[in-house]
This record gives structure tokens, C-alpha cells and sequence, in this order.
């Protein structure tokens, strides 16, 4: 007889969209491993996209988890990929269902609704991971590793940064979805960088903060930054469409596949799009045509964290929007050296306290070139695989995203947030009613 455990888990999709797609693949590269035999999403398209992808039956296609749940519980796992402030709303039906689930990051937007979702997990007892993929970067996994192994001593300070290019920054954060926080629900900083608090969490454990503030704000586009003779519409009524560093011609239709499933939402549909299609997108209301200083966006596009953890140590953490490239940086100092290196290069150095070396230390340098480090640096299927792991056998690897272990990341958030909104005041941090 098989053995239970080999048998692929099953999963519906809520919310069609990018980032369940991504993790669903894995049933097309594991088929014993996931199965993917359910969808729930508003959008007719995209459920058709997943029934054609998935081979999912068309009696399982919902148009939300209201219909979802009215078949009760038809999968093993629901993998939850819809906009931040719907995670609460639609999370909550499938838990009470019984479903396990794997749910996007921010799995919640305010502390009340992290701890309204606790309450039914717990009465409930469903396995739950957080999107948290950075964890499972091959870059990110070895530094753990080497903590764990004691190789820095005890942790005096770690400090990180994340710097989100000028063409991500603008397209997610100033036209895009996540660019008005009374729209979306969401901070930046819980948007974009909750990835960032979540690795400083992760990699200070066991301690937990004590005490965060924060600083940041909305520097550069605002409708007082706008050239004077700017258009509102780039290919419409701009004329520096052709030289403006946030021009959408030179950002989308110069570079169509750079953020495809963002800039062209609207002609997803189509196959074959071509040139002339995403023209008449932009001619059409497209908002990633609007002009960079004329977008709405309330934001902030830099914010600096600083956290005393309650071992004594300290960290920060820098967002810095609109740099030239993308980057994340890491550097911690422990007593018995330091370790930096930079997640895009896939590498870092160590270097050991050594009284003996001329120099007075000695480094080591280890290299994850070779490992894989596609979708968040490789971070993507290992997440997805280990998630499949956890719910055959019930065990957590070093890098387990369990929600109870994503609580310190976003409670860290919400109190840096409020500190920035109460111009840098010191917040406190209490896990008592966490169980910590």
C-alpha cells in the first residue's frame, strides 16, 4: 500500500494572480509532490488561466471563497496570493474549513487583524506558512546556518538594508498597487520590507526586540518635484517622454517583459500581445502611463529602522527607494568577528578576530553563485517544496515560515510605522500575550 505521505498534496488557488501562479508551478515541475485542483478569483481570465494550466475541473473553478466554501473543504491546502488587505477577509473562511493554508506576506495589515487571525488559527489548529521566500534564499540560508553554528559568537549589532530600484520603486510603489495606503492598507515598509524585519527576526533568534523607532518619509515624487512644463499622461501630453528617467515609455514600452504582469494587466488576456496593443493600452486610462509626480501616492519612498532587541543587542534597517539598482545588504558584528555580504552577489565574507594574523583577522569568503537564485534569489521553489514537506510530515526546517514564527517580523512592522507616524517616539514591544 502507498504511503500517505507520497501521495501530492492538493491546493486551491484564491486569487489568480503572479505570485500564486508562481508558487502553484511547482505542481507542474513536482506533480507528485502538489496538485493543483481548485481556483477562486473574481477575474473570468484568470480562472480560465489556471483551469487550462492546472488542468483544474470547471466544477471547481469559484468566482470567490464564498462560493469556494459553500462546496466545503476540497483540497488539502489553500495557497492564498491575493492583495494584502483581502488576506484576513478570505483566509478566515477556508482555516475554519479546516484548510492548511500558504499565505502571501503581509498575512495581515494591523495588529488587530494579526491577532483576530491567531484566534482562528489556534482554535482551529491549521498549518499555516507565511510567503516569507527570503528565507529560503540560498544567500540567506547559510547565513543562518553560520550563526547557528556560532561562527560570529553572540550578535552585538546587525545591520540591513534593502535599496528598491528607481523602475521597481515607481511601478509598485508610486503607479502600482501598493502606492496609496488608504487603498491598499498597507505601509511600505510592511509592503516591500516586511521580507527585511522578517530576516533581521529570523537571524537574531532567539532574542526578540524590545524597543523600535523609526524615521522616513516621502522625498522625491510629489506633484512639487514635477518639471514645470510635465504632462500628466507620459506618451499623451509629456514633453520629456523621451528623456524623463520615470517616463513610462522608456520604462514599459522600450522594456514590455521588465513588469509585464503589472503594466500590462489590462491586455493580459490577449495572446501575442503586441507593440500596437500596449500603445493603445497606454492611449486607454493604462495608470502606468500617469506622470511619476502626479500619481497620488502617499507612501513613503526611504524609512530607517533602528530595534534594541532584549539580549542587548541593536539593529537597523534601512529602505532606500529609487537607487540605480536593486540591492539588499547584510553586515553583523559578533564577538568573535563580523560577517557582510550582499544577497545580488550571492556571496559573503566572514571575517574572524585573529591576534595572531598580520593583519589582525582573518576572512573566509563563501560563494552561492552556483546555487539557484532565481525568484527572490532562489527563494521561490524552496519555499513551495518545503511547504509541501511540512504538511506531509509536520516537521519545520531551519527556514519554516510558520506563522507563529513570522509574528515577531510583523509586529516589528506595525510599531516602526507607528513610531514614523509619531515622528520617531519610541515604541515598546510585548510578546506576553504571544506565548513568548
Amino acid at each position: 500500500m502507498r504511503d500517505p505521505a507520497e501521495k501530492p498534496v492538493t491546493a486551491v488557488i484564491v486569487g489568480g494572480g503572479h505570485r500564486s501562479v508562481t508558487y502553484a508551478d511547482y505542481s507542474l515541475a513536482a506533480p507528485a509532490a502538489l496538485k493543483i485542483v481548485g481556483v477562486a478569483d473574481p477575474n473570468p481570465e484568470r480562472r480560465e488561466m489556471c483551469r487550462k494550466r492546472y488542468g483544474i475541473p470547471a466544477e471547481n473553478c469559484f468566482n470567490d471563497t464564498t462560493e469556494l466554501a459553500s462546496r466545503g473543504r476540497i483540497a488539502d491546502a489553500v495557497i492564498n496570493g491575493t492583495m494584502d488587505h483581502l488576506h484576513y477577509e478570505t483566509s478566515v473562511p477556508m482555516l475554519k474549513l479546516g484548510y492548511d493554508m500558504l499565505l502571501e506576506k503581509p498575512f495581515a495589515v494591523s495588529k488587530e487583524e494579526m491577532d483576530a487571525l491567531l484566534r482562528v488559527i489556534a482554535a482551529n489548529g491549521n498549518r499555516v506558512m507565511v510567503c516569507h521566500v527570503l528565507r529560503y534564499a540560498p544567500f540567506y540560508r547559510s547565513v543562518k546556518e553560520k550563526l547557528l553554528s556560532g561562527a560570529l559568537g553572540d550578535i552585538i549589532n546587525i545591520q540591513m538594508a534593502e535599496h528598491v530600484s528607481y523602475h521597481h520603486l515607481s511601478t509598485s510603489y508610486v503607479r502600482g498597487k501598493w502606492a496609496n495606503s488608504d487603498i491598499c492598507k498597507t505601509s511600505m515598509l510592511l509592503a516591500k520590507s516586511c521580507h527585511d524585519v522578517d530576516l533581521m527576526m529570523w537571524l537574531m533568534q532567539p532574542t526578540l526586540p524590545t524597543a523600535v523607532s523609526s524615521e522616513g518619509g516621502l522625498f522625491q515624487f510629489k506633484p512639487e518635484n514635477a518639471p514645470a512644463n510635465a504632462g500628466t499622461r507620459c506618451t499623451i501630453d509629456c514633453p520629456l517622454v523621451d528623456s524623463c528617467r520615470y517616463s513610462a515609455k522608456n520604462l514599459y514600452l522600450m522594456h514590455p517583459t521588465r513588469w509585464e504582469c503589472y503594466a500590462w494587466a489590462d491586455i493580459e488576456h490577449k495572446e501575442n500581445i503586441t507593440d500596437q496593443d500596449r500603445i493603445d493600452s497606454f492611449n486607454n486610462g493604462n495608470p502606468y502611463n500617469r506622470c511619476i509626480y502626479k500619481c497620488g501616492n502617499n507612501v513613503v519612498d526611504h524609512q530607517s529602522v533602528l530595534i534594541g532587541f532584549a539580549s542587548g543587542a541593536t539593529g537597523t534597517f534601512n529602505m532606500v527607494g529609487g537607487t540605480a539598482k536593486s540591492m539588499r545588504k547584510l553586515h553583523i558584528t559578533g564577538t568573535l568577528g563580523e560577517l557582510y555580504g550582499v544577497l545580488d552577489d550571492n556571496k559573503y565574507t566572514i571575517s574572524r578576530i585573529s591576534a595572531l594574523a598580520e593583519s589582525g583577522f582573518e576572512d573566509e569568503v563563501i560563494d552561492l553563485s552556483c546555487e539557484n537564485t532565481r525568484g527572490h534569489g532562489g527563494g521561490d521553489e524552496a519555499l513551495i517544496a518545503d511547504f509541501v514537506t511540512y504538511l506531509r510530515t509536520g516537521k519545520q526546517s531551519v527556514s519554516c515560515t510558520a506563522i507563529e514564527n513570522s509574528i515577531a517580523g510583523h509586529l516589528t512592522v506595525f510599531l516602526a510605522d507607528k513610531s514614523r507616524e509619531e515622528g520617531g517616539r519610541l515604541q515598546t514591544v510585548d510578546f506576553g500575550q504571544y506565548g513568548f
